[in-house]
């Protein structure tokens, strides 16, 4: 089992000592998709695994607390809010702006022109810890003064 894996499952029973109910709940919903995404790939699963399944929580969290905004349900989005806070304790932590910039620049320099090369160089190196609308707001903007 991934050191990850290991880390919510030892937090999960810590949340349940202290009768956390939020942080239980959320832990055991986060789990519980970590084992169905287990399930669906027929193998065990690697960091990088978890990861991508604790993006996918916080993404759709996040989506849930900009509904919950526009609805006008404040306490609802702060719930959500919460929950966001608490599993991003468990990504790695995010590459700056200024990382993924200097990266674009190294690609446009070996010679990518286009948006398409460009972010099929820079992509890979920052998989999981860069937003993919970041990126490619960079590469265009970096495309653009090398015009």
């Amino acid at each position: 089992m991934p050191a990850l894996q290991d880390r919510l499952a030892a937090e999960l029973t810590a949340a349940r000592k202290a009768q956390d109910k939020a942080l239980t709940l959320l832990l055991g919903t986060i789990i519980a998709d970590t084992r169905n995404r287990e399930i669906e790939l027929k193998r065990p699963l690697t960091d990088d695994d978890v990861i991508e399944v604790l993006r996918k929580g916080v993404k759709k969290r996040k989506e849930s607390v900009t509904a919950y905004e526009q609805a006008g349900r404040t306490e609802l989005a702060a719930a959500e809010a919460a929950e966001v806070v608490a599993l991003e304790r468990y990504l790695p932590a995010m590459a700056s702006e200024d990382e993924v910039r200097d990266a674009v620049r190294a690609a446009v320099a070996a010679g990518a022109t286009s948006v398409g090369p460009v972010m099929g160089a820079v992509m890979p190196r920052f998989k999981g810890r860069a937003d993919g609308g970041m990126i490619n707001r960079v590469v265009r903007e970096e495309l653009g003064k090398a015009e």
